[in-house]
């Protein structure tokens, strides 16, 4: 990956906060429950998701950039969206989690040095993973669930 398209990418989770923010805005209590497709997570619970798997790509970053090769830890995201605090609270905490997350991550990968993009570690269910592929992965998944939920929101002309 060249240094631009990183760039690129460190801009999307910049910019995700504010993606995420414009999504939802307006949105009804009712609305925020609304599955964005038949048998999938409400609104809501994508929201809280991404602060949820946002912070655990942060951490994982982190556990790459001071150890060597460190084994990161899985987590069952269909269970954690399924707790109270994903499926029942309003939005807003998870919005705050975001926008701090994202500030502090963007500025952790601008400065992170050229040889620290190579660094790897061991997930137990992918594999390797590296610096720079959890970057490029992190970078969409943002973008997918904001484009789940404005899907929703010109299907159903909120």
């Amino acid at each position: 990956m060249t240094a631009a398209e990183r760039r690129e990418k460190i801009g999307k989770i910049r910019d995700l906060p504010d993606a995420v923010e414009a999504a939802v805005k307006g949105l009804s209590d009712q609305q925020l429950d609304t599955p964005y497709r038949e048998g999938g997570w409400s609104i809501r619970q994508v929201v809280h998701h991404l602060a949820d798997s946002h912070m655990n790509a942060f951490v994982r970053m982190k556990l790459m950039v001071t150890e060597n090769r460190p084994t990161l830890k899985p987590y069952d995201q269909d269970a954690w969206a399924g707790l109270p605090d994903s499926s029942r609270l309003p939005v807003q905490s998870s919005l705050a989690i975001i926008r701090g997350l994202h500030e502090r991550w963007a500025a952790l990968l601008e400065d992170l040095p050229e040889r620290d993009w190579t660094r790897t570690a061991l997930h137990p269910e992918r594999g390797e993973v590296t610096m720079e592929g959890t970057l490029s992965t992190y970078a969409g998944h943002g973008a997918n669930h904001v484009r789940q939920i404005t899907g929703l929101r010109q299907e159903k002309s909120w």
